[in-house]
């Protein structure tokens, strides 16, 4: 098997990227997929989808490191743990891993870890690395990201409320926070905290703090698993979670007070991406779950198997032409983070973060009306991938921040595209007047002819 790899970056992945490529790519069909169903089994039913780690997790993990698929997601130049592949590079295994429910796990490439690590990788000091980085590195735990609020408007993080109070040398909590992902996991066992810890500093972009809590310390209640369109995504669930009179030492603080902007912004561009990444090879697997009904000779509505029906042809068409578009946008944000740095694709990230779930959620839903009920129901992945993918909109900042950012960014150029356009207009004016002719206004050619 050879993955196939866009000639516009191909110059820019190395051989040793390329060979690991072709055996993630293996490794995701001939293990990984497969897999997928025993995972859903073995995790149960009721409260036992709690309790337990699914064993068929850590064979596929063995195996992933002895392929040495691990850890993919460090990008090479910015981080010393990397095993060596650029963001382009693990853009093009990434959209493999998200075929699957279960690879990102299995090769240690899993949210929220993934952007958990980086931030301890970027920001944590030498004691924080080795109690916490070092055991999520080896996937021997799991951890928790935990930003979002309940009573607040979280698309705006100056909202946050959780209180951080210090007293003598300790940090003390109190607050609640949701959808914190990965808190399901008997594994999980260290939160990334982010919370108020100065609300009467004038910039309230220093208002907050991140702080590293365990996650068996003493005062957490986790109330509940909050439900995804009615999957809960157990084991790794998003908990809604309390804070009473949580304390921490103060070494627990990631860089320093005040500084939580700053690690949350470097933590969420690369998870956004990672995001996007996955949501292609979601799409692709949605369109070849398509062509799967549309060839079935079993299914013959109005006399003609769903093939030779031009409107599902059109949705074949259009899903082919949407993925390819949306994997260029991801590929350029990818080359920008590589050849820049991740603050200096802010715009190319957002493009991918708006447009690459749209674009998988419209696959994902044509590939669902081919199948019908079954499309709907558990019979297959379809319905679970659209719940997932549809968080995404939401996750890490809804479409409508990025796009009113975006929105704004771009429209700094207005005045000079007018004078631009002004000045286009007053040469046009002054050739017709060279020649003896007037500017048209539109329509004024037809009242002519008339």
């Amino acid at each position: 098997m050879s993955a196939q790899i866009p000639d516009i970056v191909k110059h820019r992945v190395s051989d040793k990227a390329k060979a690991t490529l072709d055996i993630v790519a293996k490794f995701v069909d001939e293990e990984c997929i497969p897999a997928d169903p025993v995972l859903d089994a073995q995790i149960g039913e009721g409260s036992a989808r709690w309790d337990s780690h699914p064993p068929i997790v850590e064979e596929l993990k063995a195996k992933a490191r002895k392929l040495g698929l691990w850890n993919m997601f460090f990008p090479k130049g910015h981080y010393k743990e990397s095993p060596g592949y650029t963001n382009v590079e693990y853009g093009l295994m990434a959209e493999w891993l998200g075929k699957s429910r279960v690879a990102s796990e299995a090769t240690n490439c899993a949210a929220p870890d993934t952007g958990n690590m980086e931030v301890l990788a970027k920001y944590g000091n030498e004691a924080q690395k080795a109690q916490w980085l070092k055991p999520l590195m080896e996937g021997e735990i799991r951890s928790a990201f935990l930003m979002t609020e309940p009573d607040v408007a979280s698309s705006d993080a100056t909202n946050i409320q959780l209180s951080m109070k210090k007293e003598g040398d300790e940090w003390v909590l109190n607050g609640s926070k949701w959808w914190s992902s990965g808190a399901g996991d008997p594994r999980c066992k260290i939160y990334v905290v982010m919370g108020k810890s100065d609300p009467s500093n004038k910039d309230p972009y220093k208002q907050q703090s991140v702080i590293l809590v365990p996650a068996n310390t003493k005062g957490i209640t986790i109330h509940r698993m909050l439900n995804v369109y009615g999957y809960d995504d157990a084991p790794h669930g998003h908990g809604h979670i309390s804070f009473d009179n949580v304390r921490v030492p103060a070494s627990s603080m990631v860089l320093g007070e005040g500084r939580g902007f700053e690690i949350i912004q470097g933590r969420l561009g690369p998870g956004r991406i990672h995001h996007a990444m996955r949501s292609i090879g979601a799409a692709e697997r949605a369109l070849e779950w398509l062509l799967t009904r549309i060839n079935d000779p079993r299914k013959t509505p109005f006399g003609k198997q769903l093939r030779e029906h031009g409107v599902v042809l059109e949705w074949v068409a259009r899903s082919r032409l949407e993925i390819d578009a949306a994997r260029l946008v991801v590929l350029n944000a990818a080359v920008r983070m590589d050849d820049l740095g991740p603050k200096a694709a802010l715009r190319e990230i957002a493009q991918a973060k708006v447009l690459v779930p749209q674009t998988a959620l419209a696959v994902i839903d044509r590939a669902v009306q081919a199948y019908g009920g079954a499309g709907v129901s558990q019979d297959t992945p379809l319905a679970s991938m659209w719940a997932q993918i549809r968080t995404l909109r939401l996750a890490d900042g809804p479409d409508e921040v990025h796009l009113q950012q975006m929105g704004r960014n771009e429209n700094k150029r207005g005045p000079a595209a007018a004078r631009k356009v002004l000045a286009q207009r007053q040469k046009t004016e002054e050739l017709l007047r060279r020649d003896g002719l007037t500017l048209l206004q539109p329509g004024a050619h037809i009242k002519a002819r008339i």
